[in-house]
């Protein structure tokens, strides 16, 4: 079988990753690179042993798919020429800047038939591979995303750069469509929102509290999911699950309660049993794979076999929905509980520069 050859279009922060990732898979002919940063282009193609080029269109000739890790806002134009192509498309998440943009890249994805795999790496997080088996189906998720800022991505707000990742982890546990969203931001460093706290509610009763925080003194990338069948921690940065879920002593025994209330009960002890007797606890093993390695690995192998991608068109376009309707509630949040006070993220922004002149 002849390598699969693939160009990078975009080698900043992520995209470099990806050219030195794809250089080194077997099977893979990493063909060129390509970005609008001359320096960084030729540095990136020199130590991956490419060539470089400025203009993304003269690598396309030559390519049987390519990875686009351009900025969103140029993610129509860029991906959209290759799909428009038929060349099967790996583009980081978000999909687009907005639902409308992410509507055109699908529908020109299903008009070329060229394959189209969006950048939901936390899909491939080897924590979430290993808590995926053991969570139920859900009724409350709860999850924070916090990291200082990168001075990165910063063409979008903290809602497409964060927490899209755990609004995608999110439908995909739940299956069922969001029936409301309650949100609130804060913009802190610019015109975009750096914070953000959201509230999801779906048609089957399900819940979801999302934290954004890129402006954080922490690192923080974990999700709780509770569900008939227990509890579910993951934690994202750390590569750690524990699962908790009702021992046969819980189910079909004296409940702990009533064993308190019994005459000489031994509280200490129950104190004691709560974690091992009464509530299971495991912990996964969590593989040590790379996830970029893996997802990259993934398209190729979609791309070889024709494979249905873990996060299509389809699915990105849902988590850029939800999204925008995160934004759309932030957005007209009244600070003051009415629409002539403060209304929406830029108002904090907007109060610091008052306070501060």
């Amino acid at each position: 079988m002849n390598p699969l050859r693939i160009a990078v279009i975009g080698v900043g922060a992520l995209g470099q990753h990806h050219a030195r990732i794809l250089a080194g898979l077997p099977d893979v002919d990493l063909v060129g690179v390509a970005d609008s940063d001359p320096e960084n282009g030729k540095r990136v193609a020199e130590n991956c042993g490419v060539n470089y080029s400025s203009d993304y269109r003269d690598l396309l000739a030559t390519v049987d798919a390519v990875s686009v890790a351009v900025p969103t806002f140029a993610h129509l134009a860029v991906a959209g020429e290759c799909l428009a192509r038929g060349i099967p498309t790996l583009v980081e998440k978000p999909l687009a800047e907005n639902v409308a943009q992410g509507r055109l890249l699908t529908k020109q994805a299903e008009k070329s038939g060229a394959l189209l795999q969006v950048g939901h790496i936390e899909r491939f997080n080897p924590a979430f591979q290993a808590a995926r088996p053991h969570i139920g189906r859900p009724k409350y998720i709860r999850a924070e995303r916090l990291s200082p800022f990168s001075f990165r991505s910063t063409d979008i707000g903290v809602t497409h750069d964060l927490m899209i990742h755990d609004i995608d982890l999110v439908l995909d546990f739940v299956g069922s469509p969001v029936d409301s969203i309650e949100a609130f931001g804060l913009n802190i460093l610019g015109s975009h929102e750096d914070v953000v706290q959201a509230r999801l509610r779906f048609q089957n009763g399900a819940l979801a509290d999302l934290t954004a925080n890129r402006v954080s003194l922490q690192v923080s990338r974990k999700m709780q999911v509770w569900s008939s069948a227990g509890f579910v921690g993951i934690d994202f940065q750390e590569r750690e699950v524990t699962c908790c879920t009702p021992s046969e002593m819980l189910l079909y025994g004296t409940p702990p309660v009533e064993r308190a209330r019994q005459p000489g009960a031994d509280i200490e002890q129950l104190k004691a049993d709560v974690f091992g007797n009464f509530l299971r606890v495991d912990h996964p093993t969590v593989s040590p794979f790379d996830a970029l390695t893996a997802e990259l690995s993934s398209f190729v192998e979609c791309v070889r076999h024709g494979h249905q991608p873990t996060v299509d068109g389809q699915a990105a376009l849902n988590a850029l929905q939800v999204a925008e309707q995160v934004l759309e509630s932030a957005a007209a949040h009244q600070w003051d509980g009415h629409s002539h006070g403060a209304v929406g993220p830029a108002a904090s922004f907007t109060e610091q520069r008052k306070l501060a002149g």
